[in-house]
């Protein structure tokens, strides 16, 4: 019996499946999700490697190169793509469809621990991370301050209005584009320098290891007990200025007036068409003497 016969003879039963169908198809009109991009992962990923102070030819050569022949024999891989800048090397990744992104992250990071020795030491450790649709930005806002400088702005965005927006419903994550940060920076006399028969390196040695907080440990009594707390984190110009200086050949040292520290604004120095790793500055051409920048912790 076909279905124009049943609803001619029976009306009713037609007229209700119609309205049934009328009434499912209003639900699903406003109840179903309806998104520009789906919710979906794609199956690529991306490695990440730095290299600070090394061109793009031996960033080809000593880290991009050996990634590729490794991560080449990987299942299911559809397309490799790879550039290497200065100090960056950059591989991505696609898989095929049916290869489960998890895994795919989890292979590579398989194949690259196995090849890390044979990379430079100097190296940071590959950074490998899945293409995530939903981690880009939906909205941005612009913050202007009258008056203000953009080390200024940055600070409210980043201690006021970034906690705000935080605690708003269906906020994932805040980004704050262009931050600016303070840096202390410190200007050398070459003259004494040479004199003492130190290099940049020296004094960049000699703050990584000075400028630091380490444990002390506990002091304890009967029915008391303190723990004991070391700053060595410097916070002011005069710290870094009074930092001891040793070489081989001479005495310890103390230079509270050879090198110039203020604060200043962060930023990455270049010399020679090499970009200094972050946190510290190298020597500029635009000024006469090296200098070195050192960003603060919080």
């Amino acid at each position: 019996m076909k279905l124009s016969e049943i609803s001619v003879r029976r009306p009713v039963l037609a007229t209700v499946m119609s309205v049934t169908i009328v009434l499912f198809g209003a639900l699903s009109f406003f109840r179903t999700p309806v998104r520009e991009y789906p919710n979906i992962d794609p199956p690529v990923v991306s490695i990440t490697t730095v290299y600070r102070g090394a061109a793009p030819s031996v960033v080809e050569a000593e880290i991009t190169q050996i990634m590729e022949e490794e991560l080449a024999t990987l299942e299911g891989v559809k397309l490799l793509r790879s550039s290497s800048a200065e100090q960056v090397s950059q591989i991505t990744i696609e898989f095929t469809l049916k290869r489960n992104v998890d895994q795919a992250a989890n292979d590579v990071r398989d194949k690259l621990s196995r090849i890390r020795g044979r990379m430079p030491q100097e190296a940071e450790e590959p950074i490998v991370a899945k293409v995530d649709t939903n981690a880009e930005a939906v909205m941005w806002l612009a913050l202007y301050g009258g008056g203000y400088s953009n080390l200024q702005v940055s600070d409210v965005a980043a201690v006021v209005l970034k906690e705000r927006l935080q605690r708003m419903p269906g906020v994932g994550s805040v980004i704050i584009g262009g931050e600016r940060k303070y840096a202390m920076r410190v200007w050398i006399d070459p003259v004494r320098l040479a004199a003492y028969g130190l290099t940049v390196v020296d004094v960049d040695n000699a703050i990584k290891a000075q400028n630091a907080e380490i444990p002390s440990g506990r002091v304890e009594g009967e029915g008391r007990e303190f723990s004991v707390r070391t700053q060595g984190e410097l916070a002011t110009p005069e710290g870094f200025g009074s930092i001891f200086r040793r070489s081989a050949a001479i005495a310890p040292c103390a230079c509270p007036t050879s090198p110039t520290c203020r604060w200043a604004r962060r930023r990455i120095a270049r010399s020679s068409g090499t970009t200094v790793s972050p946190g510290w500055g190298s020597a500029s051409s635009s000024k006469p003497a090296p200098r070195l920048s050192r960003w603060p912790r919080r």
